[in-house]
């Protein structure tokens, strides 16, 4: 009985696992960058920065983040990029 009550165990373990990986959205290997509207020459590294109220938005339409600090950089978010921190990263 022990026996079987392991072997369960063990399958719904291995099926949680599969669906663990399975359905997680693999995170971009790409950066995203925004460039400031007031002051074109400046553009932020967004990588690690969650949008939000206190960071920045993308709204709307126009090309909010780009896969590269530059205006060739392929776009990966649509909207217009809406800053409301104070400061945020700056791209190298």
């Amino acid at each position: 009985m022990k026996r079987k009550q392991l072997s369960i165990s063990m399958m719904v373990l291995g099926l949680v696992a599969f669906g663990t990986f399975a359905f997680t959205p693999p995170k971009s290997n790409t950066g995203l960058f925004a460039q400031d509207p007031e002051t074109p020459s400046i553009w932020y590294d967004l990588t690690e920065v969650e949008p939000g109220d206190e960071t920045y938005r993308c709204i709307g339409t126009g090309d909010c983040l780009r896969d590269a600090p530059s205006e060739n950089g392929s776009v990966e978010q649509n909207g217009m990029f809406v800053k409301y921190a104070e400061e945020l990263p700056i791209a190298d």
